[in-house]
């Protein structure tokens, strides 16, 4: 099969490509061109009388078309097509795998073909000549088949033939086909959607026509007009505005539950027409359709042979080592599969730990993580699976426990290492570090979160202010309405975003004190209550509405860190102690997971964070503070701290590709523009910091001074030994004198230079005595 596979030489394979492709051409022109009276095995013309020949090859073409067509009829179209796929192969020197299998399978794929339209067609074929359409093969095989296995049998024999032919000839699939059918037809179920709705719109209205009609009938008979309002529009009016639905229908009259009049008392026709409609603040805010969501593929089934093995294999390997033990159950799951080893009396678990490089020698893994299983006595040996399983963001998003979570701030976080469903409520974290080397998964978990968020919560309700400093990750979400502002790329207007989020909180809290209440849940549901409108003051009352939550996306902390890290750190320490309750919560990612950029004070405030694959084991330790993370996989593998619980929990992230994204920011940006802030990027730094330094005062200010002045020279250690102070409080008396104009400004670790002499207390206490 040497001529299936190209040569080291390109030039040599590029020759026989083009020789493949002229052939192409020639088996083309000649089958298209075929005509019944040219020259062939059946029609003899002496060339020097009639040179007439019709088809585009002449002589030699006619002759080859007739042979290919009497022979194999019109499936003899596909080797002008088989012969361009090779040449296209030698021309790019590709490698074909199993070309004998290759091989045999094109040639069961025009055998099937002729056998199947020998069976469909097996009279001639009048289309100015005379053809069989299978050709002389085709009769062949639909008579053997016939004469076995009747028609109907001969039909499902030849189609399930050439269908496997189709599978050995070529790469395609059948699973792959209906993925891809389903991902770029998805539109035409949203359509169905929205034919659904404009039906059930017409069907209401006419529904009314026809209760209007009969509300006239009654009322010429009754001369009293009363009024007839159903229970279900009471009850609507009194709710005020519904609550988003996720498909865009009306309710029909028919769903209504029409109360019957005790009398035959008919309602003025203007009343009727008033029934309020169904609204969601001024329109009806439809959410993305799950079918944008790429499905999820058909997995592999375990093979229990393959488990059984490595576990003896894990077994043999720790009795290598003096290390005896038990495997006692086995959890296979989508990405790794888990190994239940009960050690022996006297065995120490420090002692199976450190048998990780060898345990993946011997079971030939990329990585082996071995952790205690909670309320057991067992030691789980984590081991990758051979076929890795692909999780896909729609499955997350239809399973139960994300459609039953009632929360606005549900994210998707994957799956566990058995395969069960993990989501968790951004609401309770409050707030969520996340970190990673690059390509461990880390920018797709953030889509991920945010495009749940987007599942679950319309613009009113959640609003986004999103920084990308690396300008790549998050500019697919711009123009969305969810937003309060564009995505910020730059450190210095992220930090002046953070400063914002921190005065918002600020006047949010003000906002529930006034009130009474001690969250945002609280505060939303009393303003939805008419009846709570005296709790506001006139001023209050009339712009009253439910306040949203905000998130704050963060896509690299480490760029915000080296522009302004004091301000950036400040900000966020305060957001993360204080903003819960107010609706105001943080997902910051960065893939530099140092002591510099996670600083202490940002970790102590970040109790749940997730971990994706790191380089080392410091860095494991700097987000976690434990080891582990250097023994993930990457690609959405990682390791998370749910809130409330120091234990950690593996997680497989579900993949979510730029086109799903790209397909979902089109639908959101056709339900409205989105409403900016422009106050949110606004630098207030410098208006806002002199007055707070001008106002400070401290107790200890002047002692602390006259001893600077005494001393002749300022330095923060010199303060703390003589009034027993912390670095903090005397670092900021430092810069208070330097604001004064008592001390200049920091010299590197030389002390500060004193401008005032010694003289100048006894003056100030002169003057002050006069």
């Amino acid at each position: 099969m040497n001529f299936l596979v190209p040569t080291k030489r390109p030039r040599l394979n590029e020759a026989v490509g083009l020789v493949l492709f002229t052939l192409t051409v020639l088996v083309l022109l000649s089958l298209v061109s075929y005509h019944p009276t040219d020259p062939s095995f059946n029609v003899s013309r002496d060339p020097l009388s009639d040179s007439s020949v019709q088809n585009f090859i002449g002589r030699f073409g006619s002759t080859l078309a007739d042979l290919l067509l009497q022979v194999l009829g019109y499936p003899a179209f596909l080797l002008p097509v088989i012969f361009s796929i090779f040449g296209w192969k030698w021309i790019r020197s590709r490698q074909m795998q199993n070309p004998w299998a290759k091989c045999v399978g094109i040639v069961c794929l025009v055998g099937s073909s002729c056998a199947l339209l020998g069976l469909l067609f097996p009279n001639y074929l009048t289309v100015g000549w005379s053809l069989k359409a299978g050709g002389i093969v085709g009769d062949l095989l639909s008579d053997w088949f016939r004469a076995r296995f009747n028609m109907t049998g001969s039909l499902i024999v030849v189609l399930a033939w050439l269908f496997v032919s189709l599978l050995v000839a070529t790469r395609f699939s059948f699973s792959v086909s209906l993925v891809w059918l389903n991902r770029h037809f998805a539109f035409l179920g949203v359509w169905w959607e929205y034919w659904l709705a404009w039906c059930k719109s017409r069907e209401k209205a006419r529904e009314r026509k026809l209760l209007e009609k009969k509300l006239q009938e009654e009322e010429k008979g009754n001369p009293r007009g009363a009024t007839l309002i159903t229970q279900t529009i009471m009850d609507l009016k009194e709710r005020g505005p519904a609550s988003a639905r996720r498909i865009p229908k009306e309710p029909s009259p028919r769903d209504m539950d029409f109360a019957e009049p005790l009398a035959p008392i008919a309602p003025k026709k203007s009343q009727v027409e008033k029934a309020p409609p169904l609204t969601i603040g001024t329109y009806d805010f439809v959410f993305p359709s799950i079918n944008m969501l790429r499905p999820p593929v058909s997995q592999r089934a375990v093979d229990e042979n393959e488990l059984l093995q490595r576990a003896n294999q894990l077994m043999e390997k720790c009795k290598e080592f003096d290390v005896h033990g038990q495997v006692h159950h086995i959890h296979p799951g989508p990405v790794v599969t888990t190994y239940e080893f009960k050690p022996e009396a006297g065995v120490k678990y420090s002692k199976i730990t450190n048998l990780v490089d060898d345990l993946c020698l011997a079971l030939k893994a990329e990585s082996v993580r071995i952790d205690r299983l909670p309320g057991k006595s067992t030691v789980g040996v984590e081991v990758p699976n051979v076929h890795r399983e692909t999780i896909f963001l729609r499955e997350i998003i239809e399973s139960a426990e994300f459609q039953n979570s009632h929360s606005k701030l549900t994210i998707a976080l994957g799956k566990d290492i058995v395969g069960k469903i993990v989501v968790a409520d951004l609401a309770k974290m409050p707030h969520l570090l996340i970190a990673g080397q690059t390509g461990s998964g880390k920018s797709v978990a953030v889509n991920s979160m945010i495009i749940s968020i987007l599942y679950k919560a319309t613009p009113a309700e959640v609003k986004f202010i999103m920084v990308d400093p690396k300008r790549l990750e998050l500019g697919l979400y711009e123009d969305i309405p969810h937003l309060l502002t564009p995505v910020v790329a730059e450190p210095k207007r992220a930090s002046n975003a953070l400063k914002w989020a921190t005065n918002e909180m600020e006047s949010r809290y003000k906002l529930l004190a006034a009130v009474g209440v001690r969250n945002i849940e609280q505060y939303n549901a009393l303003v939805k209550k008419p009846k709570n409108l005296e709790l506001f003051s006139e001023e209050e009352n009339s712009e009253k509405k439910p306040l949203p939550f905000i998130v704050i996306v963060i896509d690299e902390l480490a760029d915000l860190m080296m522009v302004a890290s004091k301000d950036v750190e400040d900000s966020i320490m305060r957001l993360a102690q204080m903003a819960r309750a107010v609706g105001i919560h943080l997902i910051v990612a960065t893939q530099r997971p140092s002591v510099d950029v996670i600083t202490g004070v940002i970790k102590a405030n970040f109790p749940s964070r997730i971990s994706f694959r790191v380089a080392q084991k410091v860095d494991s330790r700097t987000i976690l503070d434990q080891m582990g993370a250097q023994q993930l996989l990457g690609k959405g593998d990682m390791l998370f701290i749910p809130p409330g619980s120091s234990k950690m929990m593996r997680v497989h992230g579900p993949y979510v590709t730029e086109e799903e994204t790209a397909e979902i920011v089109r639908h959101l940006k056709l339900q409205g523009q989105p409403v900016y802030n422009q106050t949110v990027l606004e630098d207030s730094g410098p208006t806002d910091e002199k007055p707070e330094m001008d106002q400070e005062v401290d107790e200890m200010y002047e002692e602390a001074v006259r001893i600077v002045v005494e001393m002749g020279k300022a330095s923060t250690s010199t303060l703390q030994r003589r009034l027993r102070l912390g670095y903090g409080r005397a670092a900021r008396l430092i810069d208070m004198m330097e604001r004064d104009g008592i001390v200049g400004p920091a010299d590197g670790s030389k002390p500060r230079e004193v401008l005032k002499k010694k003289e100048y207390f006894r003056e100030y206490d002169e003057e002050r005595s006069d």
